[in-house]
C-alpha cells in the first residue's frame, strides 16, 4: 500500500503562462489559508490583474480554485460582508474561463439581500454596482453617483498634496468608470490633471504601487503617462523577483510587483516576466533610493516665508536637501507635466505671509 502526495509542480516556467501557473499555485495554496479575508483579497486582486491584463491564460493555471469556485455561493452566504471579493473572484474566474452560472448566483443573492446597502462608500457602492452589472444588475438606485465621483476626481489640488488613500480612490474611480479599459469614460479634463498631480507626488516619493495604478488610469482614461514615470516602472519592475521564500512570515511586495507587471503587460512588455520560485515565494521589489518627498515636505514646514513660485523655490531648496533628493526632486520636475502648477499648490504658501519668529506650528517637527 503506497501513500500519494499531490505536490504543485512545473519543472521550469519558461513561459508567461507557466510562471501565472506557479503564482496562482502560490497565491492560493502556499502564501494564506482556509480562505480568510486576506487570502480572498490577495487573490482577488491576482485574478483581476489575470482578468483585465493582456496575457491568455491557459485552464491549467487557474484549476487550482475549482474548490473555491464549487463552494464560492455557500462561502458567500456565511460571508456576506465579503461580498465583494466573492463576487470579484468567481466572475473573473468565468472570464478567464469562458463561462459559468456561479457569478449570476452570487449577484442575485446580493441583489436579493441588498447587500449594497450595507456600504457607506460611494467607491464600495461603485464597485458593487460594476461587478453586478457584468450580469446585468444594477444594485445602486442611486442617479447620482457617477457625478459624485467624478466631482471628487475633479479637484487637481485635492491629489496635489499627500494623501495615498486619496490618490488609490481616484485611480479606481478610473478604473470602475472605464470598465478597466474596455470603454472610453469620457471624463473632464481636470481628472487628467488630478491624476499627473497625484503621480507627481508618487515619482517624487518613489512609490512604484501608487504610480503603476495612475499610469493605467490615464491610459484607461484614454491620455498618455509621461514618458519619465513610465521607464522608472519599466526599470522597477526589471529589478524585482520572485523567490522561494525563506520561511519569514508574509510581509513582502506582493502588490507593487503585482500591479507594475500589470502595468508592464498593458503597456506591451512582459508580464510575469523573469524567473518565478515554485511553491512559496517571496515577492522582492526594490525600495526607494533617496526620500525626496519626506526631506520636501520638512524643508517646505519649516520655511515660514516658502512661496508657491518653483523657480524661486528651486533655488532655496538646494540648500535645504540632501545631494541625492535634490538630485531627484530636480529629475522629477523636469519629467512631470506642469510641475510649477503642482508646486503651487504642494507648497501650501501661508496666505498670511510669514508666521512671527516664536511660534510654533503646534505639530512637532
Amino acid at each position: 500500500m503506497s501513500n500519494v502526495v499531490a505536490v504543485d509542480f512545473k519543472p521550469r516556467a519558461t513561459t508567461a503562462d507557466d510562471r501565472a501557473w506557479r503564482l496562482s499555485h502560490s497565491f492560493a495554496r502556499h502564501r494564506r489559508f482556509g480562505e480568510d479575508v486576506l487570502w480572498l483579497k490577495e487573490n482577488a486582486e491576482f485574478l483581476n490583474v489575470l482578468e483585465t491584463g493582456p496575457l491568455d491564460v491557459s485552464d491549467d493555471a487557474l484549476e487550482v480554485y475549482d474548490d473555491f469556485y464549487a463552494r464560492a455561493a455557500e462561502r458567500m452566504a456565511y460571508f456576506p460582508q465579503y461580498y465583494r471579493f466573492f463576487l470579484g473572484m468567481v466572475l473573473d474566474l468565468e472570464a478567464l474561463r469562458g463561462g459559468g452560472e456561479t457569478g449570476l448566483q452570487l449577484a442575485e443573492f446580493a441583489r436579493d439581500r441588498d447587500l449594497v446597502a450595507a456600504e457607506l462608500s460611494d467607491l464600495q457602492r461603485a464597485e458593487a454596482r460594476r461587478l453586478m452589472l457584468r450580469r446585468g444588475i444594477d444594485p445602486v438606485k442611486d442617479p447620482g453617483l457617477t457625478d459624485r465621483l467624478i466631482v471628487f476626481a475633479s479637484r487637481p489640488e485635492t491629489f496635489a498634496l499627500p494623501n495615498k488613500k486619496a490618490a488609490y480612490e481616484l485611480t479606481h474611480i478610473v478604473f470602475y468608470l472605464s470598465e478597466y479599459g474596455r470603454r472610453a469614460p469620457d471624463l473632464p479634463d481636470a481628472v487628467r490633471r488630478s491624476l499627473e498631480n497625484a503621480g507627481t507626488l508618487a515619482a517624487l516619493e518613489m512609490n512604484a504601487d501608487l504610480l503603476s495604478e495612475i499610469c493605467v488610469a490615464l491610459r484607461f482614461g484614454g491620455w498618455t503617462p509621461p514618458a519619465g514615470w513610465e521607464d522608472w516602472l519599466a526599470r522597477f519592475v526589471a529589478a524585482s523577483r520572485v523567490l522561494p521564500q525563506d520561511g519569514t512570515p508574509v510581509a513582502d511586495g506582493y502588490h507593487p510587483y503585482l500591479v507594475t507587471q500589470w502595468h508592464a503587460g498593458l503597456t506591451g512588455g512582459a508580464q510575469f516576466g523573469g524567473e518565478i520560485g515554485e511553491g512559496a515565494v517571496d515577492f522582492l521589489v526594490p525600495g526607494p533610493s533617496v526620500h525626496a518627498l519626506r526631506e520636501v515636505s520638512q524643508a517646505l514646514m519649516h520655511d515660514p516665508a516658502r512661496t508657491g513660485d518653483w523657480e524661486v523655490m528651486q533655488r532655496r531648496l538646494d540648500g535645504a536637501l540632501s545631494h541625492d533628493a535634490g538630485l531627484h526632486l530636480a529629475h522629477v520636475a523636469e519629467t512631470s507635466p506642469d510641475f510649477a502648477a503642482f508646486f503651487d499648490v504642494f507648497a501650501r504658501a501661508l496666505p498670511w505671509g510669514a508666521v512671527p519668529s516664536g511660534l510654533d506650528s503646534g505639530f512637532g517637527a
